[in-house]
């Protein structure tokens, strides 16, 4: 995904909770550094992932492990000035092959819906509250 941003924008959207709550998990142990395990929680759906930090290039790459041999990487390739193309790839999945592409399927859903949400906030400054409302009526009772 494009996004009209330059790149170390668009990279600490992705490290740091403070941004990142506004556009996907709402709640972070810490930011994102190599070798470093932090939790995201999406309260809403009283949901949480442990994730291990794999590795981070400053404004190229992140790796990140959040369910054994479940992998994510997001690769960050500047374009014209203020501008950043969003690569994300999830690997790992396991189970027979209709599960492989349910998950599949479900992860590029998820994650399509997480780049729409950071393209709105970085470029127009909008919280489009995507993951929330994806589901309304799966979230918990408070």
């Amino acid at each position: 995904m494009l996004i009209r941003k330059p790149v170390n924008e668009v990279f600490e959207a992705f490290i740091d909770p403070a941004i990142t709550t506004k556009f996907w998990f709402t709640k972070s142990s810490g930011k994102l550094e190599t070798g470093k395990r932090v939790q995201w929680e999406w309260e809403m759906y009283g949901a949480s992932a442990d994730v291990d930090v794999k590795d981070i290039v400053p404004n190229k790459r992140i790796l990140i492990e959040w369910s054994p041999n479940n992998t994510v990487e997001w690769i960050f390739a500047p374009r014209a000035d203020n501008e950043t193309f969003v690569t994300i790839t999830n690997s790992g999945f396991e189970g027979d092959g209709d599960d492989i592409v349910n998950q599949a399927l479900d992860s590029t859903g998820g994650f399509t819906m997480v780049l729409c949400g950071l393209k709105a906030f970085l470029e127009h400054d909008i919280v489009l509250n995507l993951v929330s409302d994806k589901a309304p009526d799966a979230h918990v009772k408070r």
